[in-house]
């Protein structure tokens, strides 16, 4: 399809659609202006924020990893028409999103990789970077993370295809996916104009629709019941007495999670900085310390280093890796079996309980 670019005065000038020269040119654009992609068609006022290109996964690289102030977090995959293998991008995108799956109880790994991507890219942190693109104040960026983290840990992942020209066969393809499973899938067709100094790009979404009408995934309401149920069908047997015991002890100070495949609760801690969000026990087996969320509420540097030092003597898993402001303190319950490791785990958030009243 042509476009007219009509000015007063002068001959109209009929444009006729640009061709990328590859998909690297492809993926610059949707890096550079992620507004590209319509989701808007399928999520109201959602803004795209691309937090790294080509992000490694076991599978290979994602062309691109984005997330919006919800924490959703976006998988996407670009590809020409002209590309022989067009009709398996729906396989290498869903293979990227059970790589990335396969690790998501390692989320200070994965956030490590994104502060790395986004101070290369903005010049700032992660935690700043979301924080000034979605107007966010502390307590929505606390919970825009703990959506990413949510989603890593679910495997709930939003993957978008864009293409400078859409393949029949993968309509098809996208439309059964979407209304026979949980998966969110996009595609976008993109008409792509040069006109003297601009560029004029008119998206198309695909898939949106179809995913409103199958009614899309869905967050569970977790009861007490229903979360130490789910906890007990997923963990190991001493996993779970961990669980349950953690939930016992902390749970005037605790509230249930949002997830959608698996429960968990979030430990909050009221202090003389207000409540602080501490972190999260799941029932994928993790326990996991916000320490940039501990850090954000005022709490100094060497008080937050105590804490991550303590629980580091109880398992390694809880150290920190690199800057406090920007880490995650995270280990697996299997850490905690056993009534010592669980006692020094509780001495360790109580000495912190206390520096912080």
């Amino acid at each position: 399809m042509s476009i007219i670019d009509i000015e007063r005065g002068k001959k109209p000038r009929r444009i006729d659609p640009s061709d990328f020269a590859d998909e690297d040119g492809l993926q610059e654009l949707i890096n550079d202006n992620p507004e590209t992609i319509p989701l808007y068609e399928a999520k109201e006022d959602v803004k795209l924020l691309v937090l790294a290109r080509e992000f490694p996964t076991d599978a290979g690289p994602i062309d691109a990893l984005g997330t919006d102030k919800d924490g959703e977090i976006y998988i996407i995959e670009t590809k020409l028409y002209k590309n022989p293998d067009k009709r398996s991008v729906v396989a290498q995108a869903l293979d990227y999103g059970a790589s990335l799956w396969r690790h998501g109880s390692n989320f200070t790994e994965f956030t490590a990789l994104l502060e790395e991507s986004v101070r290369d890219k903005f010049g700032v942190g992660l935690h700043d970077k979301l924080t000034e693109f979605f107007s966010l104040d502390e307590a929505g960026t606390d919970a825009l993370l703990e959506g990413l983290s949510r989603n890593l840990n679910d495997g709930s992942f939003k993957f978008v295809v864009p293409m400078d020209k859409l393949h029949e066969p993968l309509k098809d393809l996208i439309v059964f996916l979407n209304q026979n499973s949980r998966f969110d899938f996009y595609a976008v067709e993109l008409e792509y104009y040069r006109l003297d100094e601009r560029i004029i790009v008119i998206p198309k979404l695909f898939g949106a629709e179809t995913k409103k009408q199958s009614g899309g995934r869905t967050e569970t309401t977790w009861t007490v019941e229903t979360m130490l149920a789910d906890a007990r069908a997923k963990l190991l047997p001493e996993e779970f007495k961990v669980f349950e015991f953690l939930w016992a002890f902390f749970r005037k100070d605790a509230e249930l999670g949002r997830g959608s495949t698996r429960a968990s609760f979030k430990i909050r801690l009221p202090s003389r900085y207000g409540v602080i969000p501490f972190g999260e026990v799941t029932a994928k087996g993790t326990i996991n310390v916000y320490l940039p969320s501990i850090l954000a509420k005022g709490i100094s540097e060497s008080t937050v280093g105590v804490l991550v030092a303590d629980l580091a003597a109880v398992d390694k898993g809880f150290a920190a890796k690199g800057d406090l402001a920007h880490s995650y303190s995270r280990a697996g319950l299997s850490a905690l079996v056993g009534a010592k490791k669980t006692d020094r785990f509780i001495a360790a958030v109580e000495k912190f309980r206390v520096a912080v009243q």
